[in-house]
């Protein structure tokens, strides 16, 4: 079965947002920093239509990760903040599921992309995107409560941190309220002069699966 999986940045201090996020301050205040490693890299320019960017280890992460999603979750403020900056096409380039409780109808995209809205839950949501994605994986956009929703209930199979040398000081942490009892098991660590990226394998032991 396809995996479910989450790609984060965060910074020093456990923040993957600054304070203040809303659709004109996206990521909160600071929180674009968190990201500064992945605008340069050839993969990620190619998805927002721009030419040129680097070819490094860090481009070889994002080159996998929209390789390796045939279908993304996520939030409705995520969206929200996406929204009016995002271009068309999308750089998704694939179906997107987006978590309201506000009936919408879909919106079509250039590039394959057609955010539809969601209204019954993550479990519907998930398995929506499973019959989109065929055999590619899932991937959990955010934000952070929408990713916290997928750990809880057991759904989330691998998480990708994307840790910045940097400190934000306040914002929105990703593990706020996440119960202790969650395992992640270490499974790969690629580090460049900007970011190190930490993937690990996400389960509950025994006892504690919701």
């Amino acid at each position: 079965m396809s995996k479910v999986f989450a790609s984060l940045g965060m910074s020093l201090d456990g923040f993957i947002a600054g304070p203040d996020a809303r659709p004109d301050n996206p990521l909160g205040d600071g929180g674009m920093r968190i990201h500064e490693w992945v605008f340069g890299v050839e993969s990620w320019r190619e998805r927002q239509s721009i030419g040129g960017g680097q070819t490094n280890q860090d481009d070889a992460i994002v080159r996998e990760n929209f390789s390796r999603a045939g279908a993304y979750i996520m939030g409705r403020q995520m969206f929200a903040e996406g929204e009016a900056g995002w271009p068309d096409p999308p750089p998704f380039r694939a179906p997107v599921f987006v978590l309201t409780h506000t009936p919408r109808e879909p919106w079509v995209r250039q590039g394959g992309t057609t955010f539809t809205f969601v209204t019954e839950g993550i479990d519907s949501a998930l398995a929506r995107a499973r019959q989109a994605a065929g055999d590619k994986d899932i991937q959990i956009s955010g934000g952070a409560e929408t990713v916290r929703q997928f750990i809880d209930a057991g759904l989330l199979d691998e998480l990708q941190i994307h840790l910045a040398p940097l400190v934000l000081g306040s914002g929105v942490r990703l593990f706020d309220g996440v119960s202790p009892g969650l395992n992640l098991e270490p499974i790969r660590v690629v580090d460049s002069p900007q970011v190190t990226h930490l993937t690990y394998r996400v389960s509950s032991p025994p006892g504690l699966e919701p």
